[in-house]
C-alpha cells in the first residue's frame, strides 16, 4: 500500500477528512498538500473539485537506522549506523569495533539481523520496504567467495564429468551461486534438500 491517498471531494476541508478516514489517522499525522482548489465554472460547465494528497508523517522513532541502532544497544554492541540509497533501496553500515561478532558463521546473525530490523519496520507500515544491513562490507566479500567457489567447482565438473554438491547454504547464497553460473551452457545449476540442509547441486550438461 501508499503512505499517501489524493481525494476529490466538492471542498477541501472535506477531501482532507475523507483522505484522513482512508488513512485511518489524524490531522496531526499527516502533511496535506492542495493539488486543486475547487472551481465553479460558468453556469455548471468547467466546475473542478477540490483536490488534496495527504501522506503520512515519518515517526522518527521507528526509522530503520533508529531500530537498528535500538538493536545493537540491546546486544550490548556499541556503533554507529550509516546510511546510503542504491538504485532505490536502503542499505545500512553498521560501524563497530566488533563486526564479527555481527556477522556469524557465514553471516548468519547478520541475516538474522536484517530479517527482524525488516520485521519491525514493516509490521505497521503502508508502504512495504526491504532494508539491507551490513558490516565492515562483508556482504560484497561474501559474494566475490561464492562466485570464485562457483567458477573453481564448475572448472571441475567440467574436468571430471562428476556432479558436486555443496554445503548448505541460505537462500541468498544459493541464488548468488546459481546466478554466477547461469550463463555456462555446459553446466546447470539446482538445489536440493529441506530447510537448514538444502544445498546446490553444479552438474555437467555432457559436453
Amino acid at each position: 500500500m501508499q503512505n499517501y491517498i489524493e481525494v476529490e471531494a466538492e471542498t477541501v476541508e472535506e477531501a482532507i477528512d475523507i483522505a484522513l478516514t482512508e488513512l485511518e489517522t489524524t490531522r496531526e499525522d499527516v502533511n496535506i498538500i492542495i493539488i486543486n482548489e475547487p472551481t465553479k465554472g460558468i453556469l455548471s460547465f468547467g466546475a473542478k473539485p477540490a483536490k488534496v494528497r495527504a501522506t503520512l508523517k515519518e515517526d522518527i522513532t521507528t526509522s530503520p537506522e533508529t531500530v537498528l541502532k535500538e538493536i545493537l544497544t540491546r546486544i550490548g554492541i556499541d556503533g554507529e549506523i550509516e546510511s546510503d540509497f542504491i538504485e532505490g533501496s536502503l542499505h545500512l553500515n553498521m560501524v563497530t569495533d566488533s563486526p564479527a561478532l555481527l556477522i556469524g558463521k557465514h553471516g548468519q546473525t547478520l541475516d538474522a539481523m536484517e530479517r527482524i530490523l525488516n520485521c519491525i519496520i514493516n509490521k505497521s507500515a503502508l508502504a512495504k520496504k526491504k532494508v539491507f544491513v551490513d558490516t565492515e562490507g562483508y556482504r560484497e566479500r561474501r559474494e566475490q567467495s561464492l562466485v570464485d567457489l562457483a567458477h573453481q567447482v564448475a572448472a571441475k565438473v567440467r574436468r571430471t564429468r562428476q556432479d558436486v554438491v555443496l554445503s548448505p547454504m541460505s537462500a541468498k547464497d544459493r541464488r548468488i551461486i546459481h546466478l554466477a553460473l547461469q550463463g555456462d551452457d555446459t553446466i546447470s545449476t539446482f538445489s536440493q534438500g529441506e530447510g537448514d540442509m538444502r544445498r546446490v547441486v553444479i552438474a555437467s550438461d555432457g559436453y
